[in-house]
């Protein structure tokens, strides 16, 4: 326990639930602390398979905390920045995080909550749930959250939401690609579980390698030089003990050694 989040762990898999129910989950300078500290921490154990963020409460997460926003609204432009700058920091800390994250959304997601949502590897939502990107309704905009933003929901979608500050639903985030898995209430948990259980099915390095080729080869031209680095990418994990492995074990209809 945090001041504003559980973490638990259960074998191959870590738990980060934020714990702020009585607002909502809402952000503040403790919770984007906390959050960028669990996740430096988490993604250096080698062990660790699969991370699911989580929320307590009818809400995942809110935005901004309305107490941290007062504070805010008296900032200098520097304070603003570094301010702003801390918010960064944890979205890149859990987005570029080497263990895939799977967000399990069981409410609302407004704001910042968005791009908490957005740098996670797997999203599963409620049906229920809303979405909004509310910050143009307060003469804000989406800044800091908006390049993961952008990468989940896709640019069409994103200059509809950022600019009208419209609610959407979970379907129409599924549709959009935001969500991939909707889920009831009854089922939200079995369909978390059923990405884990994929993930810890598969080579924990092999895992790792793949979150990171889709980070660095996204959005790239296809150059003699990307092509080439591709290249030595399946030949490093080729030749590692557990590429080697992996195809033997495949080869011979043997289980490898990380499903024992």
């Amino acid at each position: 326990m945090t001041s504003t989040l559980k973490i638990e762990r259960e074998g191959h898999v870590a738990r980060v639930t934020l714990n702020r129910p009585d607002v909502r989950n809402a952000f503040n300078e403790g919770v984007i602390a906390e959050l960028t500290e669990a996740f430096a921490t988490l993604g250096q154990d080698l062990t660790l398979r699969a991370i699911v963020l989580a929320a307590e409460g009818k809400a995942f997460c809110a935005g901004a905390d309305l107490n941290w926003m007062k504070a805010m609204a008296g900032y200098s432009w520097d304070e603003n920045h570094a301010d702003a700058s801390r918010l960064a920091e944890m979205l890149w800390t859990i987005y570029s995080c080497p263990v895939p994250v799977i967000a399990r959304v069981q409410g609302d997601v407004y704001a910042g909550g968005v791009g908490l949502v957005s740098v996670c590897d797997m999203v599963v939502a409620v049906e229920g749930a809303g979405f909004c990107l509310s910050e143009a309704k307060l003469g804000l905009l989406p800044a800091t959250i908006g390049p993961y933003v952008v990468r989940a929901l896709g640019e069409q979608a994103s200059r509809r939401y950022f600019v009208t500050a419209e609610r959407f639903g979970a379907a129409e985030a599924h549709r959009l690609g935001l969500v991939h898995e909707l889920a009831t209430p009854e089922t939200l948990d079995d369909k978390v579980q059923s990405l884990v259980d994929a993930l810890c099915a598969n080579g924990p390095a092999a895992v790792r390698a793949c979150k990171r080729l889709v980070q660095d080869v996204a959005h790239h031209e296809i150059t003699p030089q990307l092509r080439d680095d591709t290249a030595r990418r399946i030949a490093d994990i080729r030749a590692s003990a557990e590429g080697r492995e992996g195809v033997q074990s495949f080869l011979n209809k043997s289980r490898p050694s990380w499903l024992s």
